[in-house]
Order: structure tokens, then C-alpha cells, then sequence
């Protein structure tokens, strides 16, 4: 697979502006206009979640109790849980995670349309239905994390898995601002979901995220902004027995270290 190659770069350690960008940004809020492809996007998304919360409240067999139990918004209105797949390419990874979080909607996200074409193919599904808690949607990521953030701090949805699996490394080091965790829209990230979990085959894009987000959490500690958050946050090499994209597949295939950072502010 064209692709697999392992990640080459002209950067041999931490970036040397990582604390002072990423610190700029946790101070500040990311202001760019909202697309409305992908307000009409989230809004699909939207009635999706509605339907399948409706559909398993009217089924005797399954109860209305799935929400509730996960809920922290107002009393009387407690959140419903939806997970997010960011970046899902051609979907495999949205049906993984819908196969482990049955009761939970999970919503892939892409900007392609050709990679979203794929998604639910027989190759991924190996022979089984899709799941009915899949959702394949096209968006731009950084205005849909945006609207789902509106939905969390109005207590609309609470997400307590956010799938970010190898995102563009962007490895020059001239290229470094576009990578998510030294962009303006990484607090918006972390303050997404309970837990976040990134994959990627570099080993500096692993450490990097690690660090930037110890400096947004210390940030937002400094100003108060979150003051009960304390974060768990995990970079570990992990082995896939079972790889959930096609790039895992194939890096694992040629050998590659994989890394696996988790950082959790609900455990």
C-alpha cells in the first residue's frame, strides 16, 4: 500500500515552539466562521442521534435508561451520549467502535467524499450487517468539533469516547501548526470528550500531543477555566490484534511502532 512507509521528517525531537504555541492558543478562542456545509452537516447528525435514542426508548426490550445513567447537564435533562470517530477515512474504524459501544451513537467524520464512499463496505463488515449506530457524515473537523462543543457545554450531548486514529502528521517541521495539537482548535478538542484516544505511527506526533495537552490542562488550572479537571493521560507502543483502519493494517504489517495516546478526564 502506497503509504505505509514510516513517517520521515526533518524534526528529530519535540518541536522547539510546542509549550509557547500551544500555550497561546489555550488562552484564546478560535473565532474562524462557521462553515454551512457543515452547520447542515451536524445538523444530519443531529436527527440521526434523535432517532436512535427514540427508537430505542419505544422498545420495551431495550429501555430508556442508557442516557440517563451517563448524563451531567441540568436535572430533568440529562445529555445524551454520542461518540465520535474524527477523521474516519473510509469508515472501518466507525464500525469497530460502533461494535463496542452498541448503545451509543457513533458518528464518523470526514472532509472526503471518495473515502466516505467506501464506508460500510462488505470488506469492512466481513459478511455482518452495519451497525445501526454507525453514522457516516462529510465535515470539515474543526467547525463539527466546534458545534458538538456547543452541545456539550449546553448539556445536549456528553461524549465519552472521541476516536482521533492517525491523523496527517504534517512532519516538516514548517508544517507543524497545522498538526491538531499546536492548531487553535486543541483546547476545543480536549474539552470534547471524556476520554480521547490518538493513534498515530510517529512516535514525536505521540509525545508531542502528550505534552501540549499537560500545558492546555495547566493552563485552564492557572485561570480557572476548568477547575475540577484533572486529567489522566497515557502514551504507550501498543500491537493491534485487531487493526480497526487500513493504514493500522498495513503499518502493523511492515513492522511499524504504533503509538496510542489516551488522555481521560472522567475515570
Amino acid at each position: 500500500m502506497p503509504g505505509a512507509n514510516s513517517v520521515t521528517s526533518n524534526q528529530e525531537t519535540l518541536h522547539k515552539d510546542l509549550e509557547k504555541v500551544v500555550r497561546k492558543y489555550a488562552r484564546t478562542t478560535f473565532l474562524r466562521p462557521i462553515a454551512d456545509h457543515t452547520r447542515e452537516a451536524f445538523a444530519q447528525v443531529e436527527e440521526f442521534v434523535r432517532k436512535f435514542y427514540a427508537t430505542r426508548n419505544a422498545d420495551p426490550a431495550t429501555g430508556c435508561g442508557e442516557t440517563s445513567a451517563i448524563g451531567r447537564g441540568a436535572p430533568g435533562t440529562a445529555p445524551v451520549a454520542v461518540i465520535l470517530d474524527s477523521g474516519c477515512g473510509t469508515g472501518e474504524s466507525t464500525i469497530h467502535i460502533a461494535r463496542r459501544f452498541p448503545s451509543i451513537p457513533v458518528i464518523g467524520i470526514d472532509k472526503s467524499c471518495a473515502r466516505l464512499n467506501k464506508a460500510g463496505n462488505p470488506s469492512q463488515t466481513a459478511g455482518e450487517d452495519v451497525p445501526a449506530n454507525a453514522f457516516w457524515i462529510r465535515a470539515e473537523l474543526l467547525d463539527f468539533w466546534r458545534l458538538a462543543l456547543e452541545h456539550v457545554e449546553s448539556g445536549k450531548w456528553t461524549i465519552p469516547y472521541h476516536a482521533v486514529y492517525y491523523p496527517n502528521p504534517w512532519p516538516k517541521q514548517s508544517e507543524a501548526t497545522k498538526r491538531f495539537h499546536m492548531h487553535p482548535i486543541f483546547p476545543t478538542l480536549l474539552a470534547l470528550g471524556d476520554m480521547t484516544e490518538l493513534r498515530t505511527n510517529w512516535e514525536i506526533y505521540a509525545r508531542e500531543f502528550v505534552e501540549a495537552a499537560r500545558f492546555v490542562f495547566a493552563e485552564w488550572a492557572s485561570n480557572a477555566a476548568h477547575p475540577d479537571t484533572q486529567p489522566q493521560i497515557i502514551c504507550e507502543s501498543f500491537d493491534p490484534e485487531n487493526p480497526e483502519t487500513a493504514f493500522e493494517r498495513k503499518y502493523k504489517e511492515a513492522g511499524q511502532a504504533l503509538w496510542r495516546v489516551t488522555v481521560s478526564t472522567h475515570f
